[in-house]
């Protein structure tokens, strides 16, 4: 059984030489886990693939910690429906011409920043890409901050000159988002390399959109990254469109099968699973403890894109998509898991917070120069 173990273990960290889109299915390498004492596994149905799901200690506080510390759980429903009131009020106050800069919003897909984040610990850093609120807020990020970048305060997190796109917090491993597609990959890859030098665990991840993989800089990082087994995970949340241009217009292969020609590992999410902030979570935490000995890995999340490319209005009346006939929410997903008495108290402090953040930052004062 554990001669098994360990060749399904093997297994599941290299790609298949034909090329063929890996899903990790830790039901094969659960005789060594449990023999760890690290996971007990049940199998779920994961979307198009029969995945296994990876049950933690519901006690698990994960890398975060302060006043949503608590089950995961709970931290999980905090995260998604705090990222999801804060985006939503920025999409009201757009209207008002407040908010000085474009914005890109994430509704819809916040569980996949919020189940990363989670899995990471302090030292570990991420690089977002320019659709950054997410990342921000979920690994630890200031949000009066936040907001006051995004009015163009002199109290923002890049003194009100970045805007939406170039949020950074580097005390909480947000490392800087960027307005270029795909510029902040290479930035993720250098940093483990720095990291890995220097003798230290610590592991980086790059969050990057669909559009992102037909950048050069895409595959110069993943063949870097392989060639000196660098501590990245790479987070591609694909939402089929890149602006108005749909992948199928963009990609003939499949982008795991793309990523396996380096020999990286992937997991791919269906639209079902990655609204799913546990699964999401549960994946993370499982490549997270294993990128310092096999290298990089790929986290393939499939999501939809509720709002525009830029912009706070939805566009399925524009021509160019059709609305699904079902689209996963992640916050109602996660709060089902979450008794009704607790997440009234957890949605009271989200609008508090929310209420006392957007007042800090209409009274912030401008840049002086």
């Amino acid at each position: 059984m554990h001669e098994a173990a360990h060749s399904a273990m093997r297994a599941a960290a290299d790609i298949s030489s034909s090329g063929q889109e890996m899903v990790v299915d830790v039901c094969r390498v659960q005789g060594l886990l449990i023999k760890e004492g690290l996971l007990s596994v049940r199998n779920l149905s994961h979307g198009e693939n029969e995945m296994t799901e990876i049950q933690k200690d519901t006690k698990d506080t994960g890398g975060i910690t302060g006043s949503d510390a608590g089950p995961i759980v709970e931290r999980l429903y905090y995260h998604v429906l705090r990222i999801r009131r804060v985006e939503e009020t920025i999409a009201e106050i757009y209207r008002t011409d407040a908010i000085k800069s474009p914005v890109h919003l994430s509704i819809g897909q916040e569980a996949i920043s919020v189940g990363v984040c989670l899995a990471l610990g302090p030292e570990d850093v991420i690089f977002p890409s320019y659709r950054c609120h997410a990342a921000y807020l979920a690994k630890g990020g200031d949000l009066k901050s936040m907001l006051c970048e995004l009015f163009g305060k002199s109290n923002g997190c890049c003194g009100g000159w970045g805007g939406s796109m170039h949020l950074a917090d580097p005390a909480h491993g947000v490392m800087g988002a960027s307005a270029v597609v795909a510029s902040t990959i290479p930035l993720a890859v250098g940093w483990a390399y720095a990291q890995k030098l220097r003798g230290r665990p610590d592991v980086a991840v790059a969050f990057f959109g669909d559009g992102a993989i037909e950048e050069g800089v895409f595959h110069e990082s993943l063949n870097f990254a392989k060639l000196h087994r660098l501590p990245v995970l790479f987070v591609l949340e694909d939402n089929g469109w890149a602006v108005h241009l749909p992948l199928t217009d963009r990609q003939r292969d499949p982008v795991a099968e793309t990523v396996g020609r380096f020999g990286i590992p992937s997991v791919t999410l269906s639209l079902k699973a990655a609204a799913d902030p546990l699964r999401v979570y549960e994946n993370a935490a499982y490549w997270r403890r294993r990128l310092e000995n096999i290298g990089p890995c790929l986290l393939y999340a499939k999501v939809e894109r509720w709002r525009a490319h830029v912009g706070p209005e939805e566009d399925w009346a524009w021509g160019y998509r059709d609305k699904p006939a079902e689209l996963p929410d992640c916050v109602a997903i996660a709060g089902m898991r979450v008794e009704s008495a607790r997440r009234a108290d957890l949605e009271g402090a989200v609008e508090a917070e929310m209420k006392e953040a957007v007042q800090f930052a209409e009274d912030s004062p401008w840049p002086s120069s």
